[in-house]
């Protein structure tokens, strides 16, 4: 047995180990920033600024005054206004900077300090406050639409201490709260912080997965939100369909904007849609266009899939070129010569389609059952009990038995019964002899007229 006391162990603090190493942690959080200088000798040193997150999406920046040896994951106690607030460390170092401006904190008072490392007594109170804010949250509903309210409450969070209360509300046209801000102090006797998110600030707070199978990107990276029309949808040739457009926040989807530069830089090189390509043939109209691969599909009928060829954006614009000089090619390939359609193989052209049946075996045809031989030719041919077996010549070959009489054998054979054609082997009733009354009618026939 090994003895444990003397050992020393280090305490994990969540992020310590495995994909949650320091920088590479998504631990709980929302928007999780990674931090690649996590193992840059002097990145803590560089500055004592430190990222705090508290529920869902809400982050604030804090300086570390007291020079606490803080890492990735570690509970803080944090100065509020009034009292404190309990928050998680989600980043320290160089890269707080770049955070603190990508936030617009241009004054220095909007960055307070960090208390101290969460003791138990804090944690009991910060449990206590958020086991509260769902029943809070129903409450509070009720009571916005006892006052005729036209709005939403779509979320509550308690302060670290309990002392406040910030309730998340959504709304499309301004609303006068007041009075709804007295009526919840004196129900739930703190003090009352309203503010407004969108829909899609709401999704990022709830979280969720999305249709491409990952995390939402407003509940995992994204801050600040661009406005999204279904202009991005028609420069990328997408269906307008308002199912498919829409995300978890039932408002376009904000991944329409991110490949919209690369559509609009491609599409400058595609022909126009309106141009019809002459040949000496025929008249080609645009059918469809794949703007990243540069290829554009006509076709002879105007909106209808009929002979379609398929030519490079170059190729088209040098056809509508050389139709401005009055001149038509061949064909729209370069060669002048209709590629052949590759058509798909047929993986079952040379097979047969019974060839997973099984085999039926052949059922033999029953024979016809052998004539029954009369008692006493069973008797000659079976041999008696007593008698001796043959004696082999030196030799060595058996005596031949004495063959019987073809007489015999003809006696044993039953013959015909009348009225009922003899069978053959084949089941087939063989023909029957003419009557011998007709061949004499002939005979009698052919010899009048001889004379």
């Amino acid at each position: 047995m090994k003895d444990f006391k003397d050992m020393q162990f280090k305490i994990s603090r969540g992020c310590d180990r495995g994909l949650n190493h320091n920088g590479c942690g998504r631990q709980n959080m929302q928007l999780n920033t990674y931090d690649w200088l996590y193992d840059v000798p002097g990145n803590e040193e560089d500055t004592d600024l430190v990222e705090v997150q508290f529920k869902n999406t809400r982050k604030g920046y804090y300086h570390n005054v007291n020079h606490l040896d803080l890492r990735k994951g570690d509970i803080v106690a944090v100065e509020a206004s009034p009292g404190h607030d309990i928050g998680t460390v989600t980043l320290t170092g160089r890269l707080v900077k770049l955070q603190v401006k990508k936030a617009n904190l241009k004054s220095a008072d909007d960055i307070k300090r960090v208390y101290r490392i969460a003791k138990p007594v804090d944690m009991d109170k910060y449990h206590e406050a958020k086991s509260r804010e769902h029943g809070t949250m129903i409450q509070s509903r009720q009571i916005a639409k006892d006052l005729g309210l036209q709005m939403k409450i779509g979320d509550v969070e308690y302060q670290g201490d309990g002392n406040k209360a910030i309730f998340y509300y959504i709304a499309d046209e301004r609303v006068d709260f007041r009075q709804l801000i007295k009526v919840l102090a004196d129900t739930f006797h703190v003090r009352i912080e309203m503010k407004q998110i969108g829909a899609r600030q709401e999704a990022g707070r709830i979280g969720g997965t999305g249709p491409c199978g990952r995390e939402l990107c407003c509940a995992t990276w994204m801050k600040n939100f661009v406005s999204v029309s279904t202009n991005a949808a028609r420069i990328q040739d997408i269906s307008l369909n308002p199912q498919k457009l829409a995300g978890m926040c039932a408002k376009l989807k904000c991944c329409l904007n991110y490949e919209v530069d690369d559509y609009v830089e491609a599409g400058r090189k595609m022909p126009s849609r309106d141009v019809v390509l002459q040949t000496i043939d025929s008249d080609y109209y645009l059918f469809k266009s794949d703007i990243l691969a540069g290829l554009v599909t006509y076709s002879t009928g105007k909106g209808v899939a009929a002979n379609l060829e398929t030519i490079t954006a170059e190729r088209a614009r040098a056809i509508i070129e050389m139709n401005k000089r009055g001149e038509k090619p061949e064909s729209l390939t370069e060669d002048g010569k209709t590629k052949e359609t590759k058509r798909p193989a047929d993986l079952l052209a040379d097979a047969d389609i019974s060839r997973f049946d099984k085999t039926k075996k052949k059922k033999k045809k029953p024979q016809g059952k052998k004539p029954q031989q009369p008692k006493d030719a069973k008797q000659q041919q079976q041999q008696p009990k007593d008698a001796k077996p043959q004696q082999q010549t030196k030799e060595g070959k058996q005596q031949q038995q004495p063959q019987q009489p073809k007489d015999a054998k003809q006696q044993h054979q039953p013959q015909p019964k009348e009225g009922k054609p003899q069978q053959r082997k084949d089941n087939r009733p063989q023909r029957q002899p003419k009557p011998q009354a007709v061949a004499n009618k002939k005979t009698n026939n052919a010899e009048l007229q001889q004379q």
